[in-house]
């Protein structure tokens, strides 16, 4: 792990402010291999070309899962802004290019290296994908509401149903200097730093996208600083917790394997459920989380509040 400090090096003004992560890049040997299990994770196919495929969920987004034909492992994160004049100012402050996309959907792409050796794109303009049907919400009764009255809850069979992702988290290098990048570049704030030990000894962050007043997911980035660059877990937010449910027995039956879960976290406050793809990568299944408008205060926590959970096992060691 690597030092800890106290500076994230987040108080310089950000070139541009990305608006969510849109989708993440794979490399896989067998494209097949990667659809069979994502069908079952609650993902459809999209689209796909004899080196790539191109998986999405139930919104708007063509799709949020790309995996091309190659190593197995996690290639890199992207993420949307809303205008091409932030593409532009992007592209002018690191001296790169905005270039037209080529994959499907169209649109255009910046493309940066991040200080762990990740490609990070940012990306505008992709033509949007008619949404699909989500797994209905029954209302629940519990002991203060009465929502649902002369009519009977039964919530199906079935794969769960992905919407869209909701974050990543990656190992740094150097959790300062990955924080700082990511803010100036993209714009990430801040939800909670987590320390070990004495409270100037921090390590990690939750960063969030700034939209002003409209509030966001929980986290958009995990950072935590491992000393070493690496993936940890890519987040897909799914119907409800009766869809994530359904969607563990799906997993369980298909033989696949859990990583951790069902469980509440105390950070972000989502229920999860964490799995692994063909190839080890971790992939999860969220619900439930919190949402902040960028005035709210950023929190400090220790690292067992990371690893412990409101209800549910402690994390194992695999997500580490």
């Amino acid at each position: 792990m690597s030092q800890p400090t106290t500076s994230s090096g987040t108080d310089t003004a950000p070139l541009i402010k990305v608006t969510d992560i849109a989708y993440v890049r794979f490399g896989a040997p067998d494209l097949q291999k990667m659809a069979d299990f994502l069908n079952d994770f609650g993902m459809v196919e999209f689209t796909r070309t004899d080196t790539a495929l191109y998986m999405r969920g139930t919104g708007v987004d063509p799709y949020v899962h790309v995996t091309e034909l190659g190593e197995p492992g996690f290639i890199g994160p992207v993420f949307q802004v809303e205008t091409e004049q932030e593409l532009k100012t992007l592209a002018s402050a690191c001296d790169l290019p905005v270039e037209r996309r080529t994959e499907p959907n169209g649109g255009l792409v910046v493309r940066l290296m991040d200080p762990n050796g990740f490609p990070v794109e940012v990306v505008q303009g992709l033509t949007p994908a008619l949404p699909q049907e989500d797994r209905a919400i029954v209302p629940s009764n519990d002991a203060f509401t009465k929502a649902r009255l002369n009519e009977v809850k039964r919530v199906g069979q079935g794969s769960s149903h992905v919407k869209r992702l909701g974050h990543c988290a990656i190992g740094a290098t150097d959790y300062v200097q990955s924080a700082a990048w990511y803010h100036r570049h993209l714009g990430l704030i801040k939800s909670d730093e987590i320390y070990i030990g004495e409270k100037d000894a921090v390590f990690g962050a939750f960063m969030r996208c700034d939209r002003g007043d409209m509030p966001v997911d929980h986290h958009t980035l995990f950072i935590v600083g491992t000393g070493t660059p690496g993936f940890n877990h890519a987040a897909w937010e799914v119907s409800g917790i009766d869809d994530l449910m359904l969607g563990h027995e799906v997993l369980v039956e298909k033989e696949h394997t859990p990583v951790w879960g069902v469980g509440r976290h105390i950070l972000g406050s989502q229920v999860f459920d964490y799995w692994q793809d063909p190839w080890g990568n971790k992939v999860e299944h969220w619900t439930d989380g919190d949402l902040f408008s960028a005035n709210h205060e950023a929190g400090l926590e220790p690292v067992d509040v990371l690893m412990n959970t409101q209800w549910g096992k402690s994390a194992p060691p695999e997500m580490a």
